[in-house]
């Protein structure tokens, strides 16, 4: 541990960790509420959210350079982002080989086949467009510290 005044004080670092704490409590609330289905599906994409977070938990300690904790908190996005990129690949994956195709003959059959690939979707680009600018950020942070 360094000097805390050339780092996070004390209070900054008690901050910290009740915002990582608090983030995971407050996804497992949005999980366990009763009343709204988006609440529910924003509280499950919190509990990974959060999960990645509590990775900052050793650095909520005073002294630490609130840089190293950006930077941290900068691959952890980028992690979410990759892993959310694979996440829609394999369901799509697993969907085009284990399930069969969808009947043209239904309405639910017609709107499936009406939607684009999920690699045509406007959100996994947009997603990955983060990914590359994460990856680029982190590199850029780490080139200059030395």
């Amino acid at each position: 541990m360094s000097d805390s005044s050339s780092g996070i004080s004390p209070a900054g670092a008690f901050r910290l960790e009740v915002f990582i704490i608090g983030l995971g409590v407050l996804a497992l609330v949005l999980i366990f509420q009763p009343f709204s289905i988006g609440l529910y599906a924003v509280g499950s994409g919190l509990v990974v959210l959060a999960g990645l977070v509590n990775n900052l938990l050793p650095l909520a300690e005073p002294g630490v350079k609130p840089r190293s904790v950006v930077k941290v908190a900068l691959v952890v996005a980028m992690i979410f982002c990759i892993v959310l990129l694979v996440s829609m690949t394999v369901a799509h994956l697993y969907g085009a080989f284990f399930l069969k195709p969808p009947d043209p003959n239904t309405i639910g059959g017609k709107a499936q086949l009406a939607t684009p690939p999920f690699y045509k979707q406007v959100f996994v680009w947009e997603v990955a467009a983060a990914t590359v600018i994460l990856a680029a950020i982190v590199t850029v942070l780490n080139k200059t510290t030395r």
